[in-house]
């Protein structure tokens, strides 16, 4: 007598040996490719999503490049819907919500590396240049973080008068500036060291501290502080 079950999919085999490897191994072992696998498993649930997962790391180079796509190119790729685009999205967004959560409860001058990971996380793949101020208390734990400018950055772009208002307004004593080099390379340019002598003129009166300013790349960071230029 025949039966008329049907196999199963290769596929489901392989989703449950890659999730024993993560609650093994965590995803340090991982390739790009695999660590998408692993994400698509919980949004596309009948296909084999090896082949998406390829596909998208063909088209946007590495994992992060995959996250910071924007969902209207993620769903241009054969086999991404709204629905994966938007777990991917999603994912990244969650990693910057804890990155940030875990920053804001700490000495950040004491532990800098939180802040260093969240601004990372956040920065280092953006498109277009972004200058934050990082608001600081007297623990030096953040009160708030700003966005000052989008775009071109140089002293011309940035007012120092509006950056000190604000850290008036929050009751903060010190100060963090953070921007990106969509380029990649995070050295400092020479509007990055005048504008950072500008803002340090302007909050010094008042005795507000400027305690780096941090430039962010794809290719690492520069610390003005670290640097000894602060």
């Amino acid at each position: 007598m025949s039966s008329n079950k049907k196999p199963k999919p290769h596929y489901l085999g392989h989703r449950r040996r890659i999730k024993d490897r993560f609650l093994k191994d965590g995803l340090q072992p991982f390739q790009d490719y695999e660590a998408l696998e692993l994400l698509l498993t919980y949004a596309i649930h009948q296909k084999d999503v090896k082949p998406i997962a390829k596909n998208l790391i063909a088209r946007f180079k590495t994992f992060q490049g995959v996250l910071e796509a924007p969902i209207e190119e993620l769903v241009k790729v054969d086999g991404v819907g709204e629905h994966s685009a938007l777990l991917l999205k999603l994912t990244r967004a969650c990693s910057d919500f804890y990155l940030k959560g875990k920053a804001r409860k700490k000495d950040i001058i004491s532990s800098p590396k939180d802040l260093l990971n969240y601004c990372r996380s956040s920065m280092a793949y953006l498109g277009d240049e972004q200058f934050k101020v990082i608001y600081l208390n007297s623990k030096n734990e953040i009160i708030n973080e700003v966005v000052a400018q989008e775009g071109t950055v140089d002293q011309t772009a940035v007012y120092p008068r509006k950056i000190i208002e604000r850290a008036l307004k929050e009751k903060a004593v010190a100060l963090i500036f953070v921007h990106n080099h969509p380029s990649g390379h995070p050295t400092p340019s020479a509007h990055d060291k005048n504008l950072t002598k500008t803002l340090m003129k302007a909050a010094d009166p008042l005795g507000i501290k400027v305690h780096d300013h941090i430039i962010i790349g794809k290719n690492g960071y520069f610390s003005f502080k670290e640097e000894g230029l602060i």
